[in-house]
C-alpha cells in the first residue's frame, strides 16, 4: 500500500498539480503568492486559516476516521 500523504503533502502536491501560476493561484484563492511559494517549496508553514483556503480552492476536506485499536501508524 502506497504511503499517506500528510495534509501538507496534499495541499503542496495539489499545488504543483495544478499548472496554475502563483499569481493565477493569488487571485482565485486568496493566500498571497509568497505565502505559495515558500509553502510550495517546504520553506515555510502556513497559518491555518490559508490552509483553509487552499483546501476549499482545491475541494479538499479533511476527514474524521475510527482509529483501529492495533494501529502501527504512530
Amino acid at each position: 500500500m502506497p504511503p499517506k500523504l500528510t495534509m501538507t503533502d496534499t495541499l503542496r502536491k495539489a499545488i504543483a498539480d495544478s499548472g496554475k501560476s502563483f499569481l493565477a493561484l493569488e487571485r482565485e484563492s486568496g493566500v498571497v503568492r509568497q505565502s505559495l511559494m515558500k509553502f510550495a517549496r517546504g520553506e515555510r508553514h502556513m497559518r491555518g486559516d490559508q490552509l483553509d483556503k487552499l483546501a476549499e480552492y482545491f475541494g479538499l476536506e479533511l476527514v474524521a476516521r475510527k482509529r483501529r485499536k492495533n494501529s502501527t501508524d504512530d
